[in-house]
């Protein structure tokens, strides 16, 4: 999972391509194309469910690419959860009801990608369509998830404490066999209090767990 699924877990930090605040529109304006699904397919991912997949972006108007997933995080697939904001309205509605080993083309206008403003740091233009290949790999049970809350609160008494969210990162990171310096573990742990923790308290009530964020790309 790594460092990026360990604050996605529960700080909902990570976006695939976080866009800023934009119109919405309809979602029959996103263009879906198919290009493979396997058999079985399921499950069948839905809102709030935690996906993994790669994808690479392109321009519409020159074809030319401005994204791909395959470069980053050394070409680990991106975490993200499916229909909260972590992505670009368009990549919510175009990755809508795919199961593991399914690809896609999606078609996506601007009103639900960066719309008028464009995103410089990603080179996209104002008023750009945008085109994404997708190939999903895991649909998993999403992090806000009223399993997920309880699971990480050991004591039941509906908050979760800095200890108990320390505890579930390494049971976390145990799981992923991944070797990482200790640090990164505080690093996580704060950045996750300080995204959630609204009040001040501590604690990361029910509600709190409840409120997603996301950062940009």
């Amino acid at each position: 999972m790594g460092r990026a699924l360990g604050l996605l877990l529960l700080a909902a930090a990570l976006g695939l391509l976080a866009a800023p605040a934009r119109a919405e529109a309809a979602a029959e304006e996103v263009s879906i194309e198919v290009l493979h699904v396997p058999e079985p397919c399921s499950p069948r991912s839905k809102k709030g469910d935690l996906l993994n997949a790669h994808y690479d972006g392109y321009l519409a108007s020159d074809g030319s690419k401005f994204y791909c997933s395959r470069t980053q995080n050394e070409g680990h697939p991106k975490w993200f959860v499916l229909g909260v904001g972590q992505v670009i309205k368009g990549l919510d509605i175009a990755m809508m009801n795919m199961c593991p080993g399914e690809k896609r083309k999606v078609t996506i206008p601007p009103s639900l990608a960066y719309g008028q403003q464009g995103y410089a740091q990603s080179k996209i233009p104002p008023n750009a369509t945008l085109i994404f290949e997708i190939e999903l790999y895991a649909v998993n049970k999403g992090p806000r998830s009223v399993e997920a809350f309880n699971q990480i609160d050991k004591d039941s008494d509906k908050k979760l404490s800095q200890l108990e969210i320390s505890q579930y990162l390494k049971e976390e990171f145990a799981r992923d066999g991944k070797k990482r310096h200790p640090s990164v573990h505080d690093e996580i742990l704060a950045d996750i209090f300080k995204k959630n923790d609204h009040d001040g308290d501590g604690f990361i009530s029910a509600k709190e767990y409840n409120v997603y964020q996301h950062d940009e790309l």
